[in-house]
């Protein structure tokens, strides 16, 4: 899509996004309950980590910025590449409980999603972004102060994640 609309001619950036930290708020439930979480890398698979909101604060300073035209991608990357045994750790210590990481199959979380009602196109586009992102794609992008953004991993989960176990 971002191909057809910046060909039309006109000024557009698109923000480019690696995984959020806010996803974790799916399994708020495993996590309280049962100190668990999931994904389909590997436990020790660094990616870059981004909170909605400094993507919100990316999104709407771009949106003011009347001066810009052309066609652009504006990464917005978190400050630090985590992996889910470094995310493990930083939630055991703010939640103040041990929660630990478990890898689930590409298989499983397929059927995971087809459980919820989730079309097969969905489903198969998700399963290939996930294996694309084991593969290394958020990689492609170095981290600078223009490509970083300020809410840590640590402070997400004081002021998201915490809250939302003990709500």
């Amino acid at each position: 899509m971002d191909d057809l609309i910046a060909g039309t001619g006109v000024a557009y950036r698109s923000l480019a996004n690696p995984g959020f930290m806010d996803n974790l708020l799916r399994q708020v439930d495993s996590i309280g309950d049962r100190g668990v979480f999931t994904d389909v890398v590997t436990a020790d698979r660094r990616t870059p980590m981004v909170a909605t909101r400094d993507i919100a604060d990316a999104a709407a300073r771009l949106l003011l910025d009347t001066t810009w035209s052309g066609v652009d991608t504006v990464p917005v990357l978190g400050p630090e590449d985590l992996s889910p045994q470094d995310m493990a750790g930083t939630m055991s210590e703010v939640l103040g409980t041990p929660i630990r990481y478990e890898r689930e199959s590409y298989d499983a979380q397929a059927a995971r999603m087809s459980s919820y009602g989730v079309g097969a196109a969905f489903v198969r586009g998700m399963t290939d972004m996930m294996s694309a992102k084991e593969a290394g794609l958020d990689a492609g992008v170095a981290r600078t102060p223009e490509t970083a953004s300020p809410t840590t991993f640590r402070q997400w989960c004081e002021q998201v994640l915490k809250p939302a176990v003990s709500g």
